[in-house]
């Protein structure tokens, strides 16, 4: 594991990392975002979801610096007595789970879709990319909006699992179709390089060239646009909770506590929304600068 750490802070992209301060930030406030959330049991104060712990009488208390703030809820709390520095680290692990999740089926669908349309080209590749023209065609969060919309009319009553499972899949149908453009821009020109021609005429499979040859040169824009739409897909998700068509409200996501604190701002009780918004924006800005960082790492023409 040394080994393979030091060998990778030795590599190009590795120094380009190391005199980044920009990146080296971004990548520390990922990092403590993704500790918390992932440890969220053993890091959080409190479990804001444990109904029996719930107290009234601290309902909408300020944050702990403040005058009628209480040293055990640092953040304050919400209108339900909830511990809002623990909502927020529980929030953070929903949103970054359905997002994460939702990233990685994207860039399933479109990475094979994608090599697909440019390795045989003709009807496939017209049809494909006929789809893709019809899905930007549509705002991604109105398409979102209207599959997870469907999505809880037709199962009212679903299990939380599978209402998870929906808002992925809504965010995901938006999202496969840059991944798709991508791959298949660059294995257009990829397979018309000598390396893969000589594969062709020694009779290697068609199958074969394109997960052994092709793939793995088209991965280095795949990865950067990864990255970028992981914030992206937080944010759709954040959107989709606070416009209440979004994560069970059981089991609350930085929107849904954006949208119960929106309704106490004009009220005094600011803190219920701030802090919700502030680790969203840090989670968002901090993974944008890393797919930045990684775009100019990648690509030795913008060095």
């Amino acid at each position: 594991m040394k080994k393979t750490l030091a060998r990778w802070l030795d590599s190009d992209v590795g120094y380009s990392f190391r005199t980044s301060p920009v990146a080296m930030a971004a990548a520390l406030i990922a990092l403590v975002c993704v500790f918390c959330a992932v440890f969220a049991g053993w890091v959080s104060p409190h479990n804001p979801f444990d109904l029996a712990t719930l107290e009234l009488g601290d309902a909408r208390l300020p944050p702990a610096w403040s005058a009628e703030g209480s040293s055990k809820y640092l953040l304050g709390t919400d209108d339900q007595g909830r511990d809002i520095l623990s909502a927020v680290i529980y929030g953070a692990r929903i949103s970054l789970i359905v997002g994460l999740v939702s990233v990685v089926l994207s860039v399933a669908v479109g990475v094979v879709l994608g090599l697909l349309a440019g390795f045989f080209g003709g009807w496939l590749d017209s049809f494909l990319m006929r789809v893709c023209d019809v899905m930007l065609s549509f705002p991604p969060i109105l398409v979102a909006l209207l599959i997870a919309g469907v999505g809880r009319a037709l199962f009212p009553g679903a299990h939380e699992s599978l209402a998870f499972g929906v808002l992925i899949i809504s965010i995901s149908l938006t999202g496969w179709v840059q991944y798709a453009r991508t791959v298949r821009g660059s294995t257009l020109v990829e397979r018309n390089k000598e390396y893969v021609q000589a594969a062709r005429v020694t009779g290697v499979a068609p199958l074969r060239i394109m997960l052994r040859h092709v793939l793995p040169n088209v991965l280095g824009p795949v990865t950067v646009l990864a990255t970028i739409q992981v914030a992206t897909a937080i944010i759709t998700e954040a959107t989709l909770s606070f416009l209440g068509v979004g994560v069970p409200p059981t089991s609350p996501s930085l929107g849904t506590l954006i949208s119960i604190g929106n309704q106490y701002l004009f009220s005094g009780e600011w803190w219920i929304t701030v802090f919700p918004g502030l680790m969203l924006v840090l989670i968002a800005l901090s993974v944008n600068l890393l797919g930045d960082w990684l775009r100019d790492a990648l690509n030795p023409r913008l060095r």
